[in-house]
């Protein structure tokens, strides 16, 4: 394997492991403002027992994201050293903000978030909610903007040996950010929904902490149901800013390598060598019908009208792509399903769906990753489209020591993905149960009346009488 392999799966294990974490906690920063909000507002403790709940999932995810992050920066510079040199003057100071806006934002209120309840008014601990998860938000915001402008990049110029910005406002606001930061927020909103629901739906199952599993199950649900057709909306918008910019992308998603095909292939294993597919299914017709034209007559792009020195791996592509399509449908016909079951007032004895809303807990997390997977990989063999290949901005290092980092991080990171999925069985076996304001989950009883003076103290003879 040559050193670019090696960098290249290096830096992919780390961000697709980073990127497992903030697919769940930037949906659950937003579900937290929402259940202390409905507390603060309501007074009713089973929005608080969600809010505690949810808070310690969270707080774990969010730990060893950020951990997971720090190791994309350093990557950057260690691994990628021409690619931080040259893109530096410009993803220097987007990367930059991110640490003077979100980071900080973060660090200031995240410890009134996970020790505050009970310590704090009520109001404080709001505020420290919303700050945290705005920092998500725009931790989000800046590294989709990073991210975009290497899929189009906009603003600068090119001298000295480096990509100088020119124009900030078209650098960060590049043709692809204004639809892929949206799109991206949605997704991992979205795959938040399904991660509670899912849980929800787990307890739901097991008949415990019924309130808790009906509402987390509800809130879930309905977000899901907006997002997912405005995500739709945004999913083709995105297309419409990038791939007509990339147009060895969509060949490669489209999985044809010549341009004959007038159906949509839906199972590949492509031959990247041989240039032809191994095996494929294709519906006849529908890939004619998708560019809008019903008669059959349109034939799809296929790869090979990319020079092969221009090429992405249509697997990688084709595969990402796939993944994020069926999981959305599989979500859109879950979401559809749950608001037909609401409208007949069936949704909390349809018990069989109960059990595989509970399986579908990861389906938006996998959606996710499949679209950075298509993002990334489709942008090859350029690291700055069309502007610095990959092969030209990887660090000249000892290709043994990049394999012992590589195995290393990837077995580091398999235990902590395995931590956390432990973790996450724990929180589940122990139940909400243990975050309601009385454990119990019945109001306390009122405390006895301290005897008046001269008043006679029941005995036991008393308190027999009175069984």
């Amino acid at each position: 394997m040559s050193l670019l392999d090696l960098s290249r799966w290096q830096f992919a294990i780390t961000v697709m492991f980073h990127m497992t974490f903030p697919a769940i906690t930037v949906g659950l920063s937003v579900l937290l403002c929402v259940l202390y909000g409905m507390h603060w507002r309501t007074d009713n403790p089973v929005y608080l027992q969600m809010f505690r709940f949810w808070r310690r999932i969270f707080a774990v995810g969010f730990a060893i994201g950020v951990v997971a992050g720090i190791v994309i920066t350093f990557e950057m510079g260690l691994n990628w050293g021409v690619y931080a040199a040259e893109t530096g003057p410009v993803i220097g100071p987007i990367i930059g903000m991110e640490v003077v806006t979100a980071f900080f934002v973060e660090a200031g209120f995240i410890g009134i978030l996970l020790y505050g309840d009970g310590r704090v008014q009520r109001r404080t601990m709001f505020i420290a909610t919303v700050m945290v998860s705005l920092g998500t938000v725009l931790s989000s915001t800046w590294i989709i903007a990073a991210n975009s402008w290497l899929q189009t990049p906009a603003g600068f110029v090119f001298r000295h040996g480096q990509f100088e910005p020119v124009d900030w406002v078209h650098a960060i606001f590049n043709p692809s950010f204004l639809w892929r930061w949206p799109h991206m927020l949605a997704a991992v909103m979205i795959s938040a929904s399904f991660f509670v629901a899912g849980i929800g739906a787990y307890y739901l199952v097991k008949g415990r902490a019924l309130a808790f599993a009906r509402r987390s199950v509800s809130i879930a649900l309905g977000v899901a149901a907006i997002l997912l057709p405005l995500q739709l909306f945004l999913g083709d918008h995105v297309a419409g800013a990038v791939l007509p910019r990339q147009l060895s992308k969509l060949e490669a998603l489209e999985g044809n390598w010549g341009s004959t095909n007038k159906g949509y292939v839906i199972f590949s294993i492509p031959d990247q060598q041989a240039e032809r597919n191994i095996a494929e299914l294709s519906v006849p017709c529908l890939g004619s019908a998708i560019a809008k034209d019903l008669t059959c007559t349109t034939p799809t792009p296929g790869l090979d009208l990319t020079p092969k020195a221009d090429r992405p791996n249509m697997a990688a592509v084709f595969w990402g792509f796939r993944a994020m399509f069926y999981a959305a449908l599989l979500m859109f016909g879950t979401v559809f399903y749950a608001t037909i079951l609401r409208l007949r007032r069936k949704l909390w004895t349809a018990r069989r769906f109960h059990r595989f809303l509970m399986w579908s807990t990861p389906v938006g997390i996998i959606a996710v990753l499949g679209g950075w997977v298509t993002a990334e990989s489709g942008r090859q063999p350029w690291v700055v489209f069309g502007q610095l290949r990959t092969s030209a901005a990887v660090s000249r290092l000892a290709p043994g020591e990049l394999l012992f980092s590589v195995v290393g991080f990837s077995l580091l990171y398999l235990v902590m993905l395995a931590a956390y999925i432990v973790y996450i069985v724990r929180a589940l076996r122990t139940g909400p149960e243990r975050d309601h304001p009385d454990p119990a989950g019945v109001p306390r009883p009122a405390p006895h009346p301290l005897p008046q003076p001269g008043a006679v103290a029941p005995g036991p003879a008393m308190a027999g009488e009175a069984r």
